[in-house]
């Protein structure tokens, strides 16, 4: 028997608007997705890291991402939060699990297996590790997602090439958060949204943090990322550089 088809992140009319879940218990994950659902989710991205560790088993995932109602899921398992002491190894485990239980696209963070300030590694053994994961997660049916936070500018040829070792590993998404400090760097990544929309082979997520990272966010998706990643209600969890879910939802009718 094959591979349960899931659904992809890979193929859209409109790059989706994707709610982010970030929450400690499976009934506060679960009412975050139904509000979201009412504001217009195409997709849900599960910050697993949140969930509190007595939750993290199969069946109670699959409770959680059964109220996604067929959307698409995106998880992560970033270092921190209630994973706080995990391995490297053992926040990958945590992402096989999440695939295990439904969901579709596995973030690896850039610096799995080594870690480095700007979140991305070229240590090989490391290097060979996260291709083996990636593999692992294909095999499973899953899409596998690179993304590095690199804490920093990095200007447009910096961001292609750590675009182009995320494909070189296997990724099917390519996701990199850049400084937005300034309006030149604002501008520098709408440029390079254009640019690698153009030049790499893969979908890819450039967004931002810093102040001018609002718009960036609003309006990538308009250039060439892949999908809008917003919040339904800005919790004590979310992060403000999201945008709100209904408004994103508006504005892209509106941009229709």
């Amino acid at each position: 028997m094959g591979t349960p088809q899931r659904p992809t992140f890979l193929s859209y009319e409109k790059p989706p608007l994707t709610a982010m879940i970030l929450r400690e218990t499976p009934k506060d994950c679960i009412a975050a997705i139904r509000a979201s659902l009412q504001d217009g989710a195409e997709a849900f991205g599960i910050q697993m890291e949140f969930l509190k560790r007595e939750y993290r088993n199969v069946d109670t995932l699959k409770r959680i991402f059964l109220h996604c109602e067929g959307r698409p899921i995106y998880i992560t398992s970033y270092r921190g939060r209630h994973s706080e002491g995990y391995t490297d190894e053992e926040c990958a485990q945590y992402l096989l699990l999440g695939l295990q239980a439904g969901a579709t696209l596995c973030d690896v963070e850039g610096d799995l297996y080594h870690k480095d300030a700007h979140d991305i590694t070229y240590d090989p053994e490391a290097v060979f590790r996260q291709k083996a994961l990636i593999e692992k997660i294909h095999e499973l049916g899953g899409e596998a997602l690179i993304s590095s936070h690199i804490n920093a500018y990095f200007d447009e040829e910096q961001v292609l090439s750590l675009a182009r070792a995320h494909r070189e590993r296997g990724a099917d998404i390519s996701k990199i958060v850049n400084y937005a400090q300034t309006e030149e760097q604002l501008m520098a990544n709408l440029v390079n949204i254009c640019r690698m929309k153009k030049e790499l082979d893969c979908r890819f997520l450039l967004l931002g943090n810093g102040p001018y990272s609002r718009l960036l966010r609003r309006i990538g998706p308009e250039l060439g990322v892949c999908m809008y990643l917003c919040v339904q209600r800005y919790s004590e969890y979310d992060f403000r550089e999201q945008p709100l879910l209904r408004a994103m939802k508006l504005a892209r009718e509106n941009l229709a």
